[in-house]
């Protein structure tokens, strides 16, 4: 593509056969009324589906269409951060292939990065189509969030988010395995404003992120930005410790000047039972650390792309980073 970008769509995709044609569409109907060139960048994140067969297809005959095939899913966080390596316009926006965030809010987007604005983020009032268990653990993540870590992630807010290209750029140069996409645009800083919207019910397919999922992006996120959980630990540590010396003191003073000290086990069992898993949730913290630094120093790839198609993405075939 001889014309400059201005806006890279990147939308990442796992088994989206049932809505990718309708997604295409509707954001490609969006795109054209900005009257600037962009390009649509799909990564493909292990599909077993023919989602991808059928964006090769649309790359052949629409040049804006490309298509990053990774040769295994990698997860949702690090097919973006793919997107993002390969997107070379002028602004960039995150967007599920799912339709629930609707493209039509792109246009809005757009206008306040035209105003300054580096980030503009698409901030939930309403979801529609799920269960109030999903709600209500959405919530709670959120607020949890806002409270362990030092910097100010937006709640109810998810990836989908216009950045501008200084900003993808920082992105580009962090190169933590275990990513929050969203906490480290905020981390980055710049100007950010956000756009209030009702997401719509998911149009086709099931959802991606079961809970499974979604208790993994959640430890992701809290271990990415804040240590307060090992401090948390201290806290609970201590203060268990000074319960137990206190009831050490009221059970030697029974058994030295009453009658009423009770002789057995089950206090003691009781006792045990309460500190044997105070250390194992503790260990349990530590661990997700241990186990995030141990990441870090494996040194591999984040994703390895098996092939691309379409667009200016023939130079970097084969590319890993």
């Amino acid at each position: 593509m001889s014309t400059k970008v201005g806006y890279s769509i990147i939308i990442p995709m796992f088994n989206e056969e049932a809505v990718i044609q309708e997604t295409y569409q509707r954001i490609k109907k969006v795109m054209v009324m900005t009257g600037e060139a962009y390009e649509l960048l799909f990564v493909n994140d292990g599909s077993t589906d023919s989602c991808a067969q059928m964006i090769e297809e649309y790359s052949y005959w629409d040049e804006s269409v490309s298509l990053i095939d990774l040769s295994r899913n990698f997860g949702h966080q690090i097919a973006i951060t793919a997107d993002m390596d390969y997107a070379v316009g002028d602004a960039v926006v995150i967007i599920d292939a799912d339709l629930q965030d609707p493209p039509e809010l792109i246009l809005d987007m757009i206008k306040e990065w035209k105003k300054g604005y580096e980030v503009v983020y698409a901030k939930r009032v309403k979801r529609n189509g799920e269960s109030l268990f999903k709600k209500w653990t959405a919530s709670l993540f959120y607020r949890v969030l806002r409270y362990s870590t030092d910097i100010s992630i937006p709640v109810d807010t998810g990836d989908f988010r216009l950045i501008d290209r200084k900003v993808c750029d920082q992105l580009k140069r962090l190169p933590e395995k275990n990513r929050f996409v969203r906490g480290l645009v905020s981390w980055v800083g710049f100007r950010q404003k956000a756009i209030e919207y009702e997401r719509d019910e998911r149009l086709a397919g099931e959802t991606k992120y079961p809970l499974k999922r979604m208790i993994k992006l959640s430890l992701d996120g809290i271990t990415s930005f804040s240590y307060k959980p090992l401090k948390l630990a201290g806290y609970l540590g201590a203060l268990l410790s000074a319960s137990g010396f206190l009831y050490l003191v009221y059970v030697m003073y029974l058994v030295i000047f009453t009658e009423s000290a009770v002789k057995g086990w089950a206090s003691m069992i009781g006792i045990t039972l309460t500190f044997n898993g105070f250390v194992l949730i503790m260990l349990g913290i530590l661990g997700e650390y241990v186990g995030r630094i141990y990441d870090e120093t494996k040194g591999r790839p984040l994703y390895i792309v098996q092939e691309v198609y379409g667009g200016n993405l023939i130079a970097h075939k084969g590319i890993d980073y």
